[in-house]
């Protein structure tokens, strides 16, 4: 089976949520730093938030931080651009008869939209989400948990993400792992390769 990661791997969105945090940020006088990103950037929202609250020690509740969240990103999922040479792909797969899922740390609404706007649903039999599972992606027990919902085991998919840490709990678990770049990752390009099986600049290397 086929799985997929969204932010970053079919959608070019990861500089929605860097504009988020950075004016999220802001409004509280503190700086973007590589340990907020580090913190935030490989997790599900509500950790995210925790996460934020904590590092900010801020008085306001990880639902009313995730609110404000909402609200920074707006309506931005409307308007996302597919990755290069992703419908490409999706098609050849599904010429081929290969089963497709989508696996993401995506907030579901978000997601969704993405997908409706990109008719993306059409390839895909199955969206699972990190946030629903509750944890996040660097936690290799997750993907077990995805899969047994896709009624497949880890080694028997092949798995695209652009997050190093992803893709370095997606290998631990047993799948094959294909590492998409992404430059909102740029600082881990050089770690990809080393942890994935291979590393793509874009899907049209897997034409």
């Amino acid at each position: 089976m086929y799985l997929f990661d969204l932010d970053g791997t079919l959608i070019d969105s990861n500089g929605i949520w860097a504009e988020v945090d950075k004016t999220f940020l802001a409004r509280r006088g503190f700086p973007y730093t590589k340990e907020y990103y580090e913190g935030v950037a490989h997790t599900i929202f509500p950790l995210a938030a925790v996460f934020t609250r904590e590092y900010c020690r801020l008085s306001e509740s990880p639902e009313e931080i995730m609110a404000e969240w909402m609200e920074l990103a707006k309506d931005n999922y409307a308007h996302v651009a597919l990755k290069p040479h992703v419908r490409e792909y999706l098609e050849v797969l599904r010429a081929r008869g290969e089963r497709m899922a989508i696996f993401t740390s995506c907030v579901p609404a978000h997601c969704r939209t993405a997908l409706a706007v990109h008719d993306l649903d059409q390839y895909f039999e199955r969206v699972v989400f990190a946030q629903e599972l509750g944890m996040d992606k660097s936690d290799p027990a997750i993907f077990e948990r995805a899969t047994a919902l896709l009624g497949v085991k880890p080694n028997e998919c092949i798995f695209f993400d652009d997050s190093v840490k992803s893709c370095r709990s997606a290998k631990e678990s047993g799948m094959t792992v294909i590492g998409v770049y992404d430059p909102f990752f740029d600082g881990t390009k050089d770690e990809m390769p080393l942890v994935c099986d291979r590393f793509i600049h874009d899907f049209g290397e897997m034409l």
